[in-house]
Parts: C-alpha cells; structure tokens; sequence
C-alpha cells in the first residue's frame, strides 16, 4: 500500500515537472498533479490494456511506436476528465505523453 502512495506521488511529481517545462500544458498545483496521476493510471490500467491488446497488429507494424499514439490518446482523456489540467495542441499532449511514460517506466524501478 506504501508503494503504490509513493509511486502516485512520485509521478505526480514527474507530471507536475513537465506541465511546467513544456508550454501548452497548464495545471493549478500538486493537488490538480496527483489527481491527474491517480486519472491517467486508471485509464491507463483500464482502457490503455484494452487499446493495446486491440491494437497488437498496428503496434508490430510499427515496431511500438504506435503505442505512443495510444499513450498521447490516454493523456487526452486525462485532459478532459480533469478540469485543472488542460493541454493545448495534440504536439505537446503526444511529448507529454512520450515524457510521462518514460517518467513512469523510471518511478516503476524506483518503487
């Protein structure tokens, strides 16, 4: 249980980093940051699996990038379920989501 609070807060954190460094994405402060996070890992437990299991073909075509595309789709959704949170162009949602993945991938091996 300790995990997963510390693993929400990290990246909260790793969200809230990148609202503020790329522009086009706004958010009101941690609180908006760990609502997002607790939002995005939600969708992406829930949907984001069955978008990828759906999408396997695609994704072996394109050697994986195509979950990038599934990934900046998730953070969209986070976009509009989340009303402190808004991005402005799909350009900034998709390096967002580049961004928050890696952020992910690098608070999974910390935790």
């Amino acid at each position: 249980m300790v995990d997963i609070i510390l693993y929400v807060l990290l990246l909260a954190l790793a969200i809230l980093l990148i609202a503020e460094t790329l522009p086009g994405i706004s958010i009101d402060g941690y609180g908006t940051a760990i609502i997002v996070a607790i939002v995005y890992g939600v969708i992406n437990v829930t949907l984001g699996n069955v978008f990828k299991l759906l999408s396997i073909p695609i994704i072996l075509l394109t050697l994986g990038l195509f979950l990038f595309v599934i990934n900046s789709f998730m953070l969209y959704l986070t976009d509009v379920i989340v009303d402190d949170f808004e991005i402005d162009t799909y350009g900034t949602t998709l390096v967002a989501a580049v961004l928050i993945t890696l952020s992910d991938v690098v608070i999974s091996w910390i935790v």
